[in-house]
């Protein structure tokens, strides 16, 4: 006998459940989350382990963590709920509404997105918005992986996977202490540390490329690594290094600053692009595409 439509919404909603319960690292708050009691999202899991004849999570008293079986069904679940949301859109298309999750790299996220955040919750509340930042490699790996719907990430966008919306064009200056000499190319850095984030961010690529392109080039014999750009202008001021950070960043910053900046030329000139899955269009994605597009 198939399944009844009830039975798959059933099935659904316990992978929904599931999921949650991972994302919010326990019961009490993924039933917050859910508008449940506690102990109807904590029958629905043990019902989801019992139907699937294995352990999906290992219990202690402060989180619920998942066992190699838990890991192998999140990533499944994962793809059904994507699909089965889907679906649901192909055959009847609705306004924007459930989860969308955003990607974005640090930059864009506290100088491009506020607005156009704040205006799209106004206008589609019924969304369940979630944004986290990291580097652009890693928001690729995220999308490619379903674990985004979208993402910012910087360009070029060469993988055939995505489909690559051109949203802004980003302009890289080097930053430097205030004392510092005024910089042209980069033989005259004085300084011999260059402040970046964490491998996979492509701004620090561009930099890396800026310093060793010029001529016989120059590669700068040290690297300090920081989670921030709050930190990394506090650390130029304080004449620790040099560093490499957005336009859009820097007229973000409070007068008086300690720290002078210098053009890279062509070579600072890139553009942020709202990458996704191909052919895997929401409503909300698309309402919120359409919203950065209008808003550049």
């Amino acid at each position: 006998m198939n399944p009844s439509l009830l039975e798959i919404d059933m099935e659904l909603a316990e992978l929904e459940i599931f999921r949650t319960v991972v994302a919010e690292g326990g019961v009490t708050r993924a039933a917050e989350r859910l508008n449940r009691v506690q102990s109807n999202v904590t029958t629905r899991i043990k019902q989801l382990e019992q139907s699937m004849g294995v352990p999906l999570f290992v219990r202690d008293r402060r989180r619920m963590v998942l066992t190699a079986a838990g890991e192998a069904l999140l990533d499944y679940a994962e793809r059904i709920l994507d699909l089965a949301q889907e679906a649901r859109q192909a055959v009847a298309p609705q306004s924007p509404r459930g989860r969308l999750r955003i990607g974005s790299m640090e930059s864009a996220a506290a100088s491009r997105l506020p607005g156009p955040l704040a205006e799209f919750h106004q206008r589609w509340p019924e969304v369940r918005l979630e944004l986290s930042t990291a580097p652009t490699d890693v928001l690729m790996a995220q999308v490619r992986a379903c674990k985004l719907d979208a993402a910012l990430v910087a360009g070029p966008v060469s993988d055939p996977a995505f489909d690559a919306t051109p949203l802004f064009r980003e302009e890289l200056l080097l930053v430097t202490p205030r004392s510092h000499r005024r910089v042209r190319a980069p033989e005259e850095v004085m300084l011999d540390t260059l402040i970046v984030f964490e491998q996979g961010c492509a701004y620090r690529r561009h930099a890396e490329a800026w310093f060793a392109g010029h001529g016989a080039g120059r590669q700068l014999p040290r690297t300090l690594e920081l989670a921030s750009y709050h930190a990394i202008l506090a650390c130029v001021s304080a004449g620790a290094g040099v560093a490499v950070v957005p336009r859009s960043v820097i007229a973000m910053q409070m007068e008086p600053h300690g720290f002078a900046t210098h053009s890279l030329g062509r070579d600072g000139r890139i553009t942020t692009f709202l990458i996704s899955r191909r052919e895997r269009y929401s409503a909300s994605f698309l309402a919120l595409r359409a919203l950065l597009m209008a808003s550049v």
